[in-house]
């Protein structure tokens, strides 16, 4: 039997860690032996296609933080929640998270809609957000760290790109209606227009629907350059078979997308978007060795059909993020942890080296993947250097209203 002492020395502090008394002067839940998190993403619903491979890869972070010796010497504990793709629920679970949980960060949110339902809870609680979506900008908050990209690095990279290579002069802009796709595209609008281009068509369609024959009808009659499609969730599955049933084949009419990534792709079936082309920092087929290494890990966990995509990439780094910031910190608080974030960089990252701005977004790549029938992408395009993220780009600062 183990002694007295050695089991109290087993399960309390590990050597050399500060006591919690240090790291924790605001309450949250840290003891000697771990510190609690929240995942919080769309377990059900629509937009459980999408969020899946957020969760997953949160994770697999955790779990490789905690076999490498944790944050401050202390295990990671999960709490999760499920947002159950539902505005009001992922403002209620982040309330359980912070004010009954007292997680010392969330890792979740997926659309635009949850994460500013969010807001006001992780204003009120002093909570933490790490928020893993590509999304349109005009946000900055001291209470997320943005890990997708924003307006500059996604929408106006990706428009700028087809222009140029494509020749592209006329675009029909779709997608889901909500806050995310309305905002991305009046930025693509706006962009088209002052490059001197047209926007010969807009459409929405309601989040989880599956009716896309009026407005696939609308795309061949305006016979555009660039389908422009920001179609998210579940819908996509419809949306892209539905544009095929109607003759427009992605070989032969130009399509850019922001939000069809692996997982999505997943879903739709390689046959119905090969030949897309989607804006993005990260695609599985990246033959960098922290990518290969990331790549093998995950399916080990996952199986071996399991993909990644670009959100799924940037919620894993979320949980690294975080660690790299409280270590530099020394502590587990909030405001401390947000004061050491700017400049914090994960050069181990699957897509490259990045950091964290003052603005709490991500210096990044840009990149251009096309569609393949296997369920991955070639990358045709990729900037040399990290672009500096810039939510409020000049000239579009009041559609932040």
């Amino acid at each position: 039997m183990m002694a007295a002492g050695t089991a109290r020395r087993v399960q309390g502090l590990a050597p050399g860690a500060p006591a919690t008394a240090a790291v924790n002067k605001s309450g949250i839940a840290v003891t000697d032996e771990a510190v609690k998190v929240g995942i919080l993403h769309s377990a059900t619903g629509t937009m459980a296609l999408s969020e899946g491979g957020s969760i997953q890869a949160e994770m697999l972070a955790i779990q490789q933080i905690n076999e490498a010796g944790g944050v401050l010497g202390r295990r990671i504990e999960i709490v999760q929640e499920d947002g159950s793709s539902d505005w009001p629920t992922f403002a209620n679970r982040a309330d359980k998270l912070l004010g009954q949980d007292k997680v010392a960060a969330i890792f979740g949110c997926w659309t635009s809609a949850s994460r500013k339902e969010v807001l006001p809870v992780l204003e009120k609680r002093d909570g933490l957000l790490y928020y893993p979506t590509f999304y349109e900008g005009l946000e900055q908050s001291r209470h997320v760290i943005y890990t997708g990209q924003e307006a500059t690095q996604q929408i106006l990279a990706g428009l700028d790109w087809v222009m140029r290579e494509k020749g592209a002069k006329s675009f029909f802009l779709v997608g889901s209606d909500y806050i995310w796709p309305r905002a991305s595209n009046a930025i693509a609008r706006r962009h088209i227009e002052a490059k001197g281009c047209r926007v010969v068509g807009e459409d929405y369609a309601e989040l989880g629907d599956t009716r896309f024959e009026s407005i696939v009808a609308r795309i061949r009659a305006a016979k555009p350059d660039v389908v422009y499609a920001i179609v998210v969730g579940g819908s996509n599955v419809a949306f892209y078979k539905q544009l095929k049933a109607a003759g427009i084949e992605l070989d032969r009419q130009i399509l850019m997308t922001n939000s069809v990534t692996e997982d999505e792709m997943m879903g739709i079936g390689g046959d119905y978007i090969a030949g897309a082309f989607t804006c993005a920092k990260y695609f599985q087929s990246l033959e960098l060795p922290a990518n290969r290494a990331f790549v093998a890990a995950f399916k080990a966990m996952w199986g071996a059909d399991s993909v990644i995509g670009d959100v799924t990439h940037n919620a894993y780094l979320g949980p690294w993020l975080w660690k790299l910031a409280v270590e530099k910190a020394g502590s587990f608080d909030v405001a401390r942890v947000v004061a050491a974030s700017p400049g914090i960089e994960f050069a181990g990252a699957p897509a490259g080296s990045l950091r964290i701005h003052e603005n709490h977004h991500l210096w990044t790549r840009t990149r251009i993947g096309r569609a393949r029938r296997d369920g991955q992408f070639d990358v045709v395009f990729e900037t040399r250097d990290l672009i500096e993220p810039n939510p409020f780009p000049d000239g579009f600062r009041e559609l932040a209203a």
